[in-house]
Order: structure tokens, then C-alpha cells, then sequence
């Protein structure tokens, strides 16, 4: 994934299907300068960590 597209999605109001690792993930912020994102999985959102945003897969 690009970092346009993952702002593009940190920013919709529905939900949109991308996954980490194979693990459905929501993007809360993205850091342009690193190029990471801060997501959580979906079933666990206590479990927040900064990830590089190439390694996102939009289904």
C-alpha cells in the first residue's frame, strides 16, 4: 500500500478491508515522514503498534 491510500483510509468513515500479516487491522494515524502506520487488529484493539505501510494489504 502507498501512504496516500493508507491516509485515504485513516480518514473514511467506513470501514475498509486491509490486513497486516494476514490479520484485519484498522489504521488510526500514518506517519509520513517514517512511512508507518498506527493500527490495531480488529478483535484487538488494546493491541496498537506503528507498522511499515508497504506491508498493508488492501483486499
Amino acid at each position: 500500500m502507498n501512504i496516500q491510500r493508507a491516509k485515504e483510509i485513516a480518514t473514511l468513515p467506513e470501514m475498509v478491508n486491509v490486513t497486516y500479516n494476514g490479520t484485519p487491522i484498522y489504521i488510526q494515524h500514518v506517519d509520513d515522514d517514517a512511512e508507518t502506520a498506527r493500527i490495531f487488529p480488529l478483535e484487538q484493539p488494546q493491541n496498537e503498534k506503528n507498522v511499515p505501510i508497504t506491508q498493508l494489504i488492501e483486499h
